[in-house]
């Protein structure tokens, strides 16, 4: 990990251990590995310095005199100059690389090929590049235009197109032969594919689909919840539009859509497939045997307020963020002041300013007593009120099949292999009351939902 900051976790440890004095010493190769920050090092020393740790240098002979500190304050001045001055070159260079019009390594838009550090046009691929502009300016959508080159045999790495693709294309300046980088614009490292009023077209299309009415926005209580029981896949949220003109939401397989992988996986109405998972999971949760075995288990964790992990973590960060700030009080003791020292000092003072606000509202969350009577009522009222917030808090995963629903519970609970407690919770094989007679599943079948702790 970088040096020139003290971010690094087993640095972090390295400091915070030496409170405890069981070491003398912190050998380092050179003190550019240290630190290459100046001030940082200064504040650290001065740290483990206090606990009686010194810093070794194996390869910088610095005498214990009045001598050395000077010699050492030199040495890491000049290891924050070079990695400045190293960090300001590397920049430097890769700028008039790009003003050379040379290629400067990483990945190649789609279209493009390098010859003697040059990027030129690949005109295979390019041609596919101007049939997508073309068609996508004219009105097709990129759905459309995927199936036309799938069906022609026209593939990218062996696979079909997929949509972040066609539309990270339609948006790359690089086709009307520019390119972008920290606020300049280069225009002889890519060689132009597409005319300036396709690009414009095809661009301003995009905009207007995003900002359209098609970006009326939908709530899906199961996103991110669903995969494929047969291809692996995630199932998504879709919207369609029939030839009258009605829409449609629905869940299907990526498998099958993006990724064309001979999935047969039913797609699924959204409104049928979320009421019979609310429907299942509202009679697990209140079923009386269910529902008393979770109230026990939180009413348990109420009374050991040790077990509050979020508060521990504020406390912890809060702690850290104190130490931080006393370790940089010393190095202004020390005649350390700076913009960096300045800007540092109220980051960590906003830092700790907003986890003690954080703190007051966990602790104010133990303070209230609950009880039996109050953990069934919130159940059974958030599965009614909160539907989503409470699918997403509760529901791990659902495996999805065309004649069977497997759910995934987040357990708080953690499992011991011994341990019965947990058996019987959502162990049971539900199935729905009478057989659905809908297109989204085969008629007349049954469809089993099996429950697990997670």
């Amino acid at each position: 990990m970088t040096g020139t900051n003290d971010n690094r976790p087993e640095f972090r440890r390295m400091l915070e251990d030496s409170h405890k004095k069981n070491w003398d010493y912190v050998l380092v190769y050179k003190l550019d590995r240290f630190s290459r920050n100046k001030y940082e090092a200064t504040i650290h020393k001065k740290t483990l310095k206090d606990n009686g740790v010194k810093v070794i240098s194996a390869m910088e002979n610095i005498p214990d005199s009045p001598e050395g500190i000077l010699m050492e304050s030199l040495l890491e001045g000049f290891n924050q100059y070079y990695s400045e001055e190293l960090a300001q070159k590397v920049k430097r260079g890769m700028r008039e690389t790009r003003m050379k019009g040379f290629f400067q390594g990483g990945g190649l838009p789609y279209g493009y090929k390098v010859e003697n550090r040059k990027i030129i046009i690949n005109e295979q691929e390019a041609e596919i590049v101007r049939y997508i502009f073309k068609e996508y300016a004219s009105g097709l959508f990129a759905r459309q235009i995927i199936e036309n080159l799938t069906s022609k045999g026209i593939l990218k790495n062996g696979k079909p197109f997929v949509y972040s693709r066609v539309y990270a294309m339609l948006k790359n300046p690089c086709y009307v032969g520019k390119y972008f980088k920290d606020g300049e614009s280069f225009d002889n490292m890519y060689p132009r594919i597409v005319d300036d009023e396709t690009f414009h077209k095809a661009g301003l299309r995009c905009k207007t689909l995003k900002n359209g009415k098609k970006s009326v926005k939908t709530v899906y209580l199961l996103k991110n919840k669903l995969v494929c029981g047969y291809c692996g896949k995630a199932i998504n949220a879709e919207c369609g539009t029939s030839r009258l003109g009605q829409k449609t939401n629905y869940y299907k397989c990526s498998g099958r859509k993006k990724y064309r992988n001979g999935c047969k996986k039913e797609t699924v109405r959204q409104e049928v497939l979320e009421n019979y998972i609310l429907e299942e999971v509202t009679k697990e949760i209140t079923n009386p045997k269910n529902l008393k075995y979770i109230a026990s288990f939180l009413l348990k964790l109420q009374e050991n307020p040790k077990q509050n992990s979020v508060l521990n973590m504020l406390e912890k960060s809060k702690k850290q963020a104190e130490n931080n700030l006393k370790n940089l009080l010393k190095a202004l003791e020390c005649g350390i002041m700076n913009k960096t020292t300045n800007q540092r000092m109220l980051e960590l003072e906003k830092e700790i300013e907003d986890l003690e606000k954080q703190i007051l509202i966990e602790n104010s969350k133990t303070k209230i007593i609950l009880n039996k009577d109050m953990i069934k009522k919130y159940f059974i009222e958030a599965l009614k009120k909160k539907p989503q917030e409470f699918i997403e808090l509760l529901i791990k995963q659902i495996k999805m099949f065309d004649d069977k629903l497997i759910i995934t519970f987040n357990s708080p609970i953690k499992k011991e292999p011994q341990n019965d407690e947990v058996s019987f919770l959502f162990s049971r094989d539900a199935y729905f009351p009478k057989p659905i007679q809908h297109h989204a599943f085969p008629d007349l079948i049954p469809i089993k939902i099996d429950y697990y702790i997670g």
